[in-house]
């Protein structure tokens, strides 16, 4: 089998459905679309449909929001500290500010989102 990424897709498990999709749309600036799955719908994250990694928060019974779970790094642009800044005023909390790599790697952090999980940001500079 042949692949250029091991990722492909993600889902942020989130309690309160339009809680979260207010915090991404916050900090992310951005109007999220949502797509009905099912019973429950899915708010879909930036991305170009059918390149790259794709994402989106996820409302499911069996879903719980956690700290102790995959990390995910969300792109943080060009300076991750543009929608880190946001975090507070959407309802998370700041945990790791913006912290460097290495030189070559760029920068990361880590917040608490309105759900409880722990997601990170990246960033070149």
């Amino acid at each position: 089998m042949e692949m250029t990424n091991a990722l492909l897709w993600f889902e942020i498990p989130v309690e309160d459905f339009d809680r979260a999709k207010a915090f991404y749309e916050a900090i992310l600036d951005f109007e999220m679309p949502v797509m009905p799955v099912q019973d429950e719908k899915l708010g879909i994250l930036p991305h170009v449909q059918g390149e790259g990694i794709g994402g989106a928060i996820y409302k499911e019974k069996n879903f719980q929001a956690t700290k102790n779970g995959v990390k995910i790094y969300l792109n943080g642009g060009k300076d991750l500290n543009v929608a880190l800044n946001r975090v507070e005023g959407a309802g998370g909390k700041v945990l790791v500010p913006k912290t460097q790599i290495t030189p070559e790697l760029g920068y990361w952090a880590m917040f608490e989102d309105s759900e409880g999980n722990e997601i990170c940001l990246h960033s070149g500079s």
